[in-house]
């Protein structure tokens, strides 16, 4: 498995937005009591399309399926439950534990925001190993690379008979 340095970022990043130093203690005080003042609402995703005149709302969002959580936790076991649970989310959105799976053995953490830049650009677990020239396309997306742009290559490669 390839490894994969922005879920390190992550998980310190994540720990130092919660120590203990009294600028944090500040703001986590304001946000409380600024999230406190607004009004209960479930957690949802902004409808793109109303009815021809019904109003824009939310489609209702369910918490984190418990086996999503439960297989990410077994990859990660350090990271903090909030942050499982956030990542669970967004994937049971868009498929299932063993595909979250596949991208994370390809090289990819399914804690990884960008996954599903990938995963959107029509890449898929498999994809990261094929080769476009010298380099992986696991490669050419770490140092820089748009997915579009692999995708494409990975096109020209299939239509040209080189993959």
């Amino acid at each position: 498995m390839v490894e994969d340095s922005g879920v390190h970022e992550l998980l310190q990043q994540w720990a130092a937005e919660r120590s203990d130093d009294a600028e944090m203690q500040e703001v986590n005080r304001i946000k409380n009591a600024w999230l406190a003042e607004a009004p209960p609402s479930a957690p949802g995703i902004p409808v793109q399309r109303g009815g021809r005149s019904g109003p824009r709302g939310l489609v209702k969002v369910d918490s984190a399926d418990p086996a999503y959580v439960a297989a990410m936790r077994k990859r990660a076991p350090e990271a903090p439950e909030a942050l499982l649970a956030a990542a669970a989310s967004y994937w049971q959105l868009v498929g299932d534990v063993a595909e979250a799976e596949q991208w994370w053995d390809a090289g990819i953490s399914p804690l990884d925001q960008r996954a599903l830049d990938y995963r959107a650009a029509g890449l898929s677990p498999a994809d990261l190993g094929r080769r476009l020239g010298p380099m992986t396309v696991l490669q050419h997306l770490r140092r820089g690379s748009a997915a579009a742009w692999c995708v494409a290559r990975l096109q020209r490669q299939r239509r040209d008979g080189v993959a």
